[in-house]
């Protein structure tokens, strides 16, 4: 990595999308930070403007593309700026994104991230030499994947330099917001399940696995640094399977290795004599009993099929891990089911939601639904709605299906569902969800729950009411842990006084009264509340 230049200037990164994202831009914040870069909240004045970007839903996409037109316009002006696209919209698009945003100076795809800081450099080399510079070809101001996204074999999976990334995060728990004490840690990154509507194993490219040991450790600093709660994170976050010995590098040490395909998951698959796996399960109770120290252990997002009893099992048996599951249904038709490959049936999720609660009566379960998608027709929604009935969700991320680019959908399924009827669908089925988060909810009431207090607020003022489930989207701004949280905040109830937020393990989002200056060092700790009411969005409770 060359040498960075002693006037490092300042940064502007702005995220958009999922989890994956926030990490992922989390992880580049800190190998800039350790270069000397310095990170500014002002997009009007940075040197270096970063976004973050995601190809799964539409709206994301064009909240970043419009917010390339508003640094244009700083270069128009004569600015010296620096533009980086990064993350999948930048894997997906290529270097055709330098021909349609000219204003774009680098693009860095999600599994290159290591060599952003050279691109940057090389770019700021470049504009300090003026209008007599040379311009960089394509190839020099861009580090995409391509063809190389879909690995073949477990060795070339290990020669890519992501896994650095990971290994040196620099993570400081506590800033000038709030007490943060929450992280995340991938553990697995890609998808091999090609679901005909994502984009994401085309964008971040086959499914790897880290070594559980490098998951442990990097774990292990995290609580040492004073982090509270961990979540992992990974695509099919319940498909983490590590074979032993079969990626080790010239040092003697494990290396990233290629995921299995579906079949390994199967109730017939069988390993060879004399193979040491580490299975998703086994790496939860390995976290759980070398680290302590960590107070909760969560993971998104989780693949309902393969979700095995011994999972299960590993979270009724490990306190500290939360009783909370993500898994998304996506549709409660079975034809719907098969032309987004998702590879089970509404009857075989139902099985998995009544182990779930076999072996965690006290789990909550949350999901993602896609309405409109091609040829659905009312009969289809109408098994959509009665799944949301059915099943105790806590809530839903509710989509109305739009057409992305580099999918199999756009090009196998015509996009025939007008978009007033996708709207229709999408608002009814917010409503049954509204009044299913309403029951969940009230079951709490008069119960005992650990709440992790991420925020206070001391205010007197009307808050603006907004609906019950939020997209992605719609919150892709605000901070990764604290999101929902902010979401949740904003009720129709005056705000008067003091209040603390947070989260209980099953993820239910839980309000606090308290007198003015009593809240103290209650932020970033887990403290006892007793729920004393709710609405379809909280909890509401006093200390204890």
């Amino acid at each position: 990595m060359s040498e960075i230049h002693p006037t490092a200037p300042t940064v502007f990164l702005e995220t958009f999308g999922c989890q994956m994202n926030e990490l992922d831009s989390e992880l580049v914040r800190g190998a800039l930070t350790a270069l000397g870069y310095r990170f500014i909240e002002d997009w009007t004045t940075a040197n270096v403007v970063l976004y973050n970007t995601c190809s799964v839903r539409e709206q994301a996409e064009h909240k970043a593309y419009s917010r390339l037109g508003l640094i244009a316009q700083r270069k128009r002006a004569g600015e010296q700026v620096v533009l980086g696209v990064i993350g999948c919209m930048a894997e997906r698009d290529g270097k055709d994104m330098f021909r349609r945003y000219p204003q774009v100076d680098l693009l860095c795809g999600p599994g290159e991230l290591d060599r952003l800081p050279n691109l940057i450099e090389n770019t700021r080399k470049m504009q300090s030499l003026g209008e007599d510079a040379p311009r960089l070809s394509k190839d020099a101001r861009s580090a995409l994947a391509g063809n190389k996204s879909r690995r073949s074999t477990t060795l070339a999976a290990a020669d890519d330099n992501l896994e650095l990334l990971d290994l040196s995060r620099a993570f400081e728990p506590v800033n000038a917001a709030s007490e943060r004490r929450s992280a995340y840690v991938r553990i697995t990154r890609g998808c091999n399940k090609f679901c005909t509507y994502c984009v994401v194993p085309n964008t971040r490219g086959a499914e790897v696995h880290r070594p559980p040991g490098s998951i442990v450790e990097e774990c292990r600093r995290l609580a040492d640094s004073g982090v509270v709660e961990i979540t992992l994170l990974g695509q099919t976050v319940n498909h983490y399977r590590y074979v032993h010995g079969a990626a080790v590098g010239s040092d003697g040490l494990e290396r990233p290795q290629i995921g299995p395909g579906l079949g390994a998951f199967r109730s017939s698959a069988v390993l060879s004599a004399g193979t040491r796996t580490t299975t998703f399960a086994d790496l939860l109770a390995r976290i759980h009993e070398e680290v302590p120290h960590l107070q909760r252990l969560r993971f998104v997002t989780s693949y309902p099929r393969d979700f095995g009893a011994d999972v299960l099992g590993v979270m009724r048996d490990a306190p500290r891990i939360c009783n909370y599951i993500h898994a998304p249904a996506q549709s409660g038709s079975d034809r719907i089911l098969k032309l987004m490959n998702r590879g089970y049936t509404v009857r075989e999720y139902l099985e998995f939601v009544e182990r779930v609660f076999d072996f965690l009566p006290d789990a909550t379960i949350a999901g993602d639904f896609i309405v409109g998608f091609p040829s659905e027709t009312d009969e289809d929604f109408e098994a959509t709605c009665a799944l949301v009935q059915r099943i105790p969700f806590k809530n839903n991320y509710i989509f109305k299906y739009s057409p992305r680019p580099g999918t199999v959908a756009i090009d196998r399924f015509a996009d025939d569902v007008p978009l007033e009827t996708k709207k229709a669908r999408n608002n009814r089925l917010l409503d049954i969800q509204t009044e299913v988060s309403r029951r969940v909810h009230e079951s709490w009431v008069g119960r005992e729950v650990e709440v992790l207090l991420e925020q206070v607020r001391t205010h007197n003022r009307q808050e603006k009411p907004v609906g019950a489930h939020i997209s992605r989207e719609a919150s892709a701004t605000l901070h990764p842990q604290s999101k929902n949280v902010e979401l949740a905040w904003q009720r129709t109830k005056p705000l008067q006084g003091t209040q603390l937020l947070g989260r209980t393990p099953g993820d239910l989002i839980t309000v606090i009264d308290v007198p003015e200056g009593t809240w103290g060092a209650s932020l970033g700790q887990i403290r006892r509340v007793r729920v004393t009411g709710s609405s379809p969005m909280l909890l509401h409770g006093t200390l204890l």
